[in-house]
């Protein structure tokens, strides 16, 4: 009988939205410590000069938002140990307007120092496979995602930041590296990258944190323009210093402790792992069309919804790609020399929506909107 009621309620939480008090997650799990090569082969990590959105602690992240449907509060506040008893359909929304640029939000107190320490953990998930793989996934997070500009009009920040790089390892040597950008990503052979003391050198975009091979500008398209990121070797971050360490099962579906560094260790035992098996999004949800700050143009937004958390991002994965049946894992990386522009460089606009765009940006400049942040 007190089997049947628990399952009655959490029906109701999960299928229903029906909040009462979190439960805490089960138990800390252990299993192996995190490989050695996995450590020794983490990415040699640069975020750009200029940032301005730090990565941030997930933990403290939670602490200053609150979980949302429909708009919604719930009337509670989540914690890493409560996240999973909460509906999927739920957005940790921010206790703050955003563009007030709250001092969470930037997370500057996180800026790595000289060594690349920084007090934010990272978060590290190993997955052993067939044939000697292990996938091993440097998870960042960052607490604000700021979008780039199409002719000085802003799109795509959101609240709530997850990127990632992923290690492919064939009996504890690196063979393959991913770096996510964006909705997408791109595949390499590992020495296809440029190294540091042996560790596959990436950088992080301002603003967006997506990860690319090289310093410079990176293109990428909206419908109906370019965008370009901007990296740089502007702070060395050594997610080795300080992270949270996990196992996840591919045949149960479970995680399991690995152990951790520094505060990302010490705070994980108390934390517990099913947090990571929550699919609820990690920030607020797509501003509506009546909210001042938002503007839309063919299905792109000043401001879109957060996103999932590490369990959607394809742990599971048999290619290096996240898309089985079509991974074009690049052998080089291009060399060139493009201009750093401080800040980001500006997008453009393809000539067949350019009288459109015109008429929108007039629009977006004479509406309340601050579409310069």
């Amino acid at each position: 009988m007190l089997v049947d009621i628990r399952f009655s309620l959490l029906f109701a939480a999960v299928f229903l939205g029906v909040q009462s008090t979190p439960t805490p997650s089960k138990p800390l799990l252990k299993r192996d410590a995190i490989p050695s090569y996995v450590l020794t082969y983490a990415p040699y990590t640069y975020l750009y000069s200029g940032e301005t959105y730090w990565s941030s602690d997930i933990s403290v992240h939670l602490q200053h938002t609150t979980p949302e449907v429909d708009f919604a509060s719930l009337g509670f506040q989540a914690t890493l140990q409560t996240l999973n008893s909460i509906t999927t359909d739920a957005y940790l929304t921010s206790n703050d307007n955003v563009e007030t640029n709250p001092a969470w939000l930037l997370s500057t107190s996180y800026k790595p120092n000289s060594s690349g320490y920084s007090t934010a953990p990272a978060t590290i998930i190993c997955v052993e496979k067939d044939g000697g793989i292990v996938d091993a996934f440097y998870f960042y997070f960052y607490s604000f995602n700021r979008g780039n500009t199409v002719l000085g009009i802003r799109f795509g920040n959101h609240v709530g930041d997850w990127e990632h790089t992923m290690v492919r390892f064939v009996n504890g040597s690196p063979q393959y590296v991913y770096l996510s950008a964006h909705s997408g990503g791109t595949s390499y052979t590992y020495n296809a990258l440029g190294s540091q003391n042996g560790r596959a050198i990436t950088y992080v975009a301002t603003g967006t944190h997506a990860n690319y091979a090289t310093a410079g500008e990176q293109d990428y398209s909206l419908p109906f323009g370019l965008l370009h990121d901007t990296t740089d070797a502007g702070f060395f971050w050594d997610v080795t210093k300080n992270y949270r360490g996990f196992w996840y099962d591919v045949s149960s579906g479970e995680f399991s402790s690995a152990g951790g560094v520094d505060v990302g260790g010490s705070e994980q035992g108390s934390e517990g792992v099913s947090w990571l098996d929550w699919l609820g999004l990690w920030g607020d949800e797509q501003y509506p069309d009546s909210d001042s700050r938002q503007y839309c143009l063919f299905g792109q937004c000043h401001y879109v919804s957060g996103p999932t958390g590490p369990l959607d991002k394809h742990l599971d994965r048999t290619d290096v790609c996240p898309d089985a049946g079509d991974c074009d894992i690049q052998t080089s990386i291009s060399s060139r020399s493009i201009e750093i522009r401080a800040g980001g460089a500006d997008g453009t606009v393809f000539d067949e929506y350019a009288e459109e765009f015109a008429k929108f940006k007039a629009e977006v400049e004479s509406s309340k909107a601050n579409y310069t942040f």
